[in-house]
């Protein structure tokens, strides 16, 4: 996407490790019309798959999901890193190692927002090596949920998440992607 991919080249840093910074526009302050077109731009590319209910992880997922699911005409559920105390029904859960921050998180999803009958679109800002998504799949299959597709706002393909999606049957659409950083810059497929 374009659009998408010039905004990364005006707004993104490069820091070592790995790591595109773009929290100006997309993981901490958010550009809404931005948003809204990476919703209509996730709807359009989805909109055969017959999505029930978009699932992502709480917070960088949450607003190109809401914007998907609004765009599609359904509900979305985010999965919480911590469980508040006023959760007191059955959940769904999952590890999740997060390759920014370092850190393993446990996810979870009130069992009463995901069921059998659904057909799950997974949204998150960023594929790396793939953790985020997998356990999203996690706790959609713990429901018995069919996932018809993974949309990500930015892939870094040469990292594994690409590659383990597409080798395991998913359906995966990416706005932007990553072939490398070089010399501080982002180089797209």
């Amino acid at each position: 996407m374009e659009l998408l991919e010039e905004r990364i080249k005006k707004d993104g840093v490069v820091l070592p490790g790995n790591v595109l910074k773009v929290n100006s526009f997309l993981n901490h302050q958010i550009d809404p019309q931005l948003m809204m077109t990476l919703g209509q731009e996730f709807a359009r590319l989805f909109k055969d798959a017959g999505v029930t209910r978009v699932l992502t992880a709480e917070a960088s997922g949450i607003a190109p999901g809401i914007m998907a699911a609004y765009c599609l005409g359904v509900p979305m559920v985010f999965a919480r890193k911590k469980k508040p105390s006023t959760v007191t029904d059955a959940v769904y859960t999952a590890e999740v190692f997060s390759y920014t921050k370092q850190v393993t998180n446990t996810i979870s999803v009130e069992a009463k927002f995901l069921d059998a009958n659904d057909r799950i679109l997974v949204i998150d800002d960023f594929l790396a090596n793939g953790e985020a998504a997998k356990g999203l799949i996690s706790l959609a299959e713990q429901a018995g949920a069919e996932v018809v597709g993974v949309g990500v706002v930015v892939e870094k393909a040469f990292q594994g998440g690409h590659d383990w999606l597409v080798n395991h049957g998913y359906h995966l659409e990416a706005l932007a992607s990553i072939k490398e950083f070089a010399d501080g810059q982002v180089i797209f497929n």
